[in-house]
């Protein structure tokens, strides 16, 4: 278990990173926010890819491919949002 959340921070890093490289624009991240984007670019990976292959669609981390793929969708989606051209109700 110890070894499984080490695993999803160290690749949450390594993605979040990589996606704040790849987006364009300016993102004040902290680490921990940097971090927080991987993980929740690996369950959005892992949904995409559970639609994709037609794999149980449950929310599930994925590999390091996923979730810099995931992190970057989620980081195009809130910079979209937060520099107020996105859509408002």
């Amino acid at each position: 278990m110890i070894g499984f959340l080490i695993g999803l921070v160290v690749v949450g890093l390594i993605a979040g990173f990589v996606a704040r490289l790849v987006v364009p624009g300016r993102h004040d991240l902290s680490v921990p926010l940097t971090i927080g984007l991987g993980i929740a670019g690996s369950f959005v990976g892992g949904f995409f890819a559970s639609i994709l292959f037609s794999v149980d669609a449950t929310l599930q981390p994925t590999g390091i491919l996923g979730s810099i793929v995931g992190a970057i969708v989620v980081l195009a989606v809130a910079t979209r949002f937060r520099s107020g051209r996105g859509v408002r109700a």
